[in-house]
């Protein structure tokens, strides 16, 4: 294991990787070293202004791949940044190659991943009052439905524009708990549409996967997606797995609507993510009304 500095940070490598070129994009502030995703992270800053740079060629110490494999996923996800920009994704403003790898940038976004593992793994996601999470889950009710139809609001932005989403989970949301909004930052693995399960047990967390996303042959469509968003209403609002009304915050009528969303059958969910948000949406209406 190699130990590397750079500017105010320092980060673990499996081997030697050169980094002159950040020197361009300014001083460093933060590091993200420990995704299993090929990647390695930087939080940079110049003229007062900050940015995010998502890189591809080094060898990450929890990547058991290639490099090569990582900057060609990197690279094919730079259409769905351009494609799917949207107020609740964190803007993409340009990509480039250098040497021996690949990144994108983005805007700085001043929120916290409400997946942590290397910070708070579990229990500690759910009981530690400093876990993003944990905190989130202590927000007044309001605060969370409206982080929530953000999200939804995004994914009917993926659906209108015919891609599915693939690998999104609560490590896929940034909370900004001082200004309370809410950013998607990680789309990577999103398809267009139509797309076949060709692997069995695609890429994502199983706690909102839905079935057809351990099914080889599969088609992973809008009710795919569907069961999604409601996996991750349960996850923010209610007992993530344990799907019981006990567990549930938000009052029986959006608990309806989230238990329909994540049918084992897939006849019996709701038909697109759209159809989803609205029956979600009356449903808000009336529960807050109450």
């Amino acid at each position: 294991m190699l130990h590397t500095q750079f500017d105010d940070v320092s980060f673990r490598l499996k081997e030697k990787h050169a980094f002159d070129w950040l020197k361009d994009h300014g001083r460093v502030f933060c590091v993200f070293d420990k995704q299993d995703s090929g990647n390695i992270s930087f939080g940079v800053e110049k003229d007062d202004v900050k940015k995010f740079i998502k890189y591809a060629g080094a060898r990450t110490i929890n990547y058991k791949g290639k490099p090569v494999d990582a900057i060609e996923r990197l690279k094919n996800s730079l259409p769905l940044y351009k494609e799917l920009q949207h107020p609740h994704l964190i803007k993409f403003l340009n990509h480039f190659q250098v040497a021996k790898g690949y990144a994108l940038v983005f805007d700085w976004f001043d929120g916290e991943c409400l997946h942590s593992p290397w910070s708070f793994p579990p229990p500690e996601k759910y009981t530690n009052p400093e876990s993003p999470f944990y905190r989130f889950r202590q927000l007044p009710i309001d605060l969370r439905l409206h982080s929530l139809k953000c999200i939804f609001d995004f994914h009917v932005h993926v659906e209108k524009n015919q891609f599915v989403a693939i690998d999104f989970y609560d490590g896929s949301i940034l909370y900004d708990f001082k200004n309370h909004t809410t950013k998607i930052c990680d789309i990577d693995f999103y398809k267009k549409k139509p797309f076949i399960n060709t692997m069995g047990r695609l890429w994502g967390s199983s706690r909102f996967m839905s079935p057809e996303e351990f099914e080889l042959g599969s088609e992973i469509d809008a009710r795919a997606n569907v069961f999604n968003m409601g996996s991750i209403a349960f996850g923010l609002l209610g007992g993530e797995l344990d799907r019981s009304f006990t567990k549930w915050d938000a009052g029986q009528k959006l608990y309806e609507v989230a238990l329909k969303a994540v049918k084992k059958e897939r006849k019996e969910r709701y038909a697109s993510v759209e159809e989803f948000f609205q029956a979600w949406k009356s449903a808000c209406n009336i529960s807050l009304s109450l």
